[in-house]
């Protein structure tokens, strides 16, 4: 029997886990309590094509348009067919989606759900679990489940590093409450959710610090796909996410005179694209230096909001407001994450035995832009197939690098050979090459200690909403000569640093990449560049090209 690591406990770590129970060993490793993730803190819901209006084909449809030229088709494919029968075993899991107005129990029968439409939906597919708290009522039953089986949780527990060797994973260091421990295992599942503590403003809980993308890389795995970052619109002036479901049901957004701005910049107003809503209110903001925007949602009324947004209900109230009869401040913020390591849709990386899933993973299924409420069912989808892919050591090939273009290999005067601190030499079997002459390698640590809070602030100024090559090359060249001073910035560190050479990269404005400079979208730059951990042999930037054209 192999013994699976499965790192982070979000809704596609549970998930990858209770598959893989079925045949192997499973040990959690989370940084915080069972269900303290992202997954729990998501409002809105999860996009299915279950009922009979519906289908695959539409809701990959509506995929692709979102992913603005940079999804890839087949991933989509598999998301938006393999969706529905997931949803099902959900719940039978016990999840237990809200009933229809006038529904009768028992609901397992979708003619009996809830539906909610956000944006960029053809069609209202989003399933809601207690009003609002959809993420919270998945991942309670997931983590109920995994409690009644045989896997282990080690809570309060997280990987400093990957242990390799020839390779391949061999298993993890794990820094716990009772010290340091060597973990061996058959193959490691990435799931530590996203990055968004890179931001000064995000909508993540605070364990969301990219760990999983790092380890990753440091293991020499492919990374893709992180310049885009999606912010979500409508956050609270005093923090708290407001749902885009509630612009679903009609609310709508007000500049601070009290005039519905949205209209006048997208035909679809309110349920454009997140990333058109979020750039929209970011301008109006300036033009009214800096005041927030105004989410108005009184037309729905105090039951209705209460009744269908019960935990947003909470939140603003607890603000002084009464949303069900005055407008409440919002602005946008760091919401998810579209890159990571690189993957197929069984979670499998470019390293054999490791597997990455949820926001730490890099399926092409989101492209350049999520649509609403897909995350959800990703974590869903990949964390599944990746529970069943696991198996014991060598027997599950890695993912290959697409075919690259890849730049010329540096001179070889310019090859240094090191090892970085944060991935010590008695985990490899041979030194890690760096090619200087390429992007230089994203764990070196300069001289210039940096604390998290730091690297937040400036990264919201120049890898935020708006981007300028002057601003992001400078922020760049300050983190050239930069050392983490504090636990978080371990991570947060070298992942600014891809994320600024990513955004550097891409000269074009693409779905949630937008350029001040470079305000057009460049139909020659409809590729995905994959980073990968420069050695002797190969540049740190690749550059591989998307498939297929989007359908109309």
């Amino acid at each position: 029997m192999a013994h699976i690591l499965v790192i982070g406990s979000g809704m596609a770590g549970l998930v990858a886990a209770l598959r893989a129970a079925r045949r192997h060993d499973v040990t959690i490793v989370t940084k915080d309590v069972l269900t303290a993730g992202s997954t729990a803190w998501a409002q809105g819901g999860i996009a299915a094509a279950v009922f009979p209006d519906d289908s695959a084909a539409l809701h990959a449809h509506d995929t692709l348009i979102a992913g603005a030229g940079l999804s890839d088709p087949a991933a989509v494919d598999i998301l938006c067919t393999e969706g529905p029968a997931r949803v099902h075993d959900l719940v039978a899991l016990g999840v237990a989606f809200d009933p229809a107005a006038g529904a009768v129990a028992p609901f397992d029968d979708v003619s009996g759900w809830a539906r909610g439409l956000e944006a960029a939906h053809s069609v209202a597919r989003v399933l809601h679990a207690g009003g609002d708290a959809t993420g919270r009522v998945i991942e309670t039953a997931l983590a109920a489940a995994v409690r009644e089986g045989r896997i282990r949780a080690r809570e309060f527990a997280r990987a400093t590093s990957l242990i390799v060797r020839d390779g391949a994973i061999a298993g993890a260091v794990v820094e716990g409450p009772d010290g340091v421990e060597h973990v061996a295992a058959d193959a490691v599942v990435l799931a530590t959710g996203g990055n968004g503590r890179l931001y000064r403003h995000t909508t993540n809980p605070p364990v969301s610090t990219g760990d999983g993308v790092i380890l990753a890389y440091a293991a020499g795995a492919a990374i893709a796909d992180l310049e885009f970052v999606q912010f979500h619109p409508t956050v609270l002036a005093g923090g708290g996410l407001v749902s885009e479901a509630v612009r679903g049901e009609g609310a709508t957004l007000l500049d601070a005179e009290g005039r519905r701005f949205m209209l006048e910049v997208d035909p679809r107003a309110e349920l454009a694209p997140r990333d058109i809503v979020a750039r929209a209110i970011a301008r109006q903001m300036r033009a009214q230096d800096g005041q927030p925007v105004l989410l108005d949602a009184t037309m729905l009324g105090a039951a209705v909001l209460a009744e269908r947004f019960p935990t947003i209900d909470a939140l603003v109230r607890a603000t002084g407001v009464d949303w069900a009869r005055q407008p409440v401040p919002v602005t946008p913020a760091a919401h998810y994450a579209m890159g990571g390591a690189l993957t197929d849709m069984d979670g499998r990386t470019t390293v054999p035995g490791l597997f990455a899933v949820g926001e730490t993973g890099s399926t092409g299924v989101h492209g350049a832009n999520r649509l609403a409420s897909n995350s959800l069912l990703e974590a869903l989808v990949v964390g599944w197939r990746a529970g069943d892919a696991v198996g014991p050591a060598g027997s599950v090939p890695a993912l290959p690098l697409p075919a690259l273009a890849a730049a010329p290999p540096a001179p070889a005067a310019a090859r240094v050979s090191t090892i970085q601190e944060s991935l010590p030499t008695d985990q490899l079997d041979t030194p890690v090459p760096v090619s200087r002459a390429m992007a230089p390698d994203a764990l070196l640590a300069g001289g210039v200690p940096w604390t998290a809070d730091r690297i937040r602030d400036r990264a919201w100024q120049a890898l935020g909403l708006e981007r300028t090559g002057d601003e992001m090359a400078d922020f760049a060249r300050e983190l050239g000569d930069a050392r983490p001073a504090d636990d978080e910035a371990r991570s947060l560190l070298p992942l600014a640093r891809l994320t600024a050479a990513a955004a550097l990269a891409r000269t074009e404005s693409r779905g949630a990449h937008w350029r001040h400079d470079f305000p057009s979208t460049d139909p020659a730059q409809r590729v995905r560049r994959v980073v990968v951990r420069p050695d002797a042999d190969s540049p740190e930037l690749w550059r591989s090209d998307a498939r297929t054209e989007v359908p109309a």
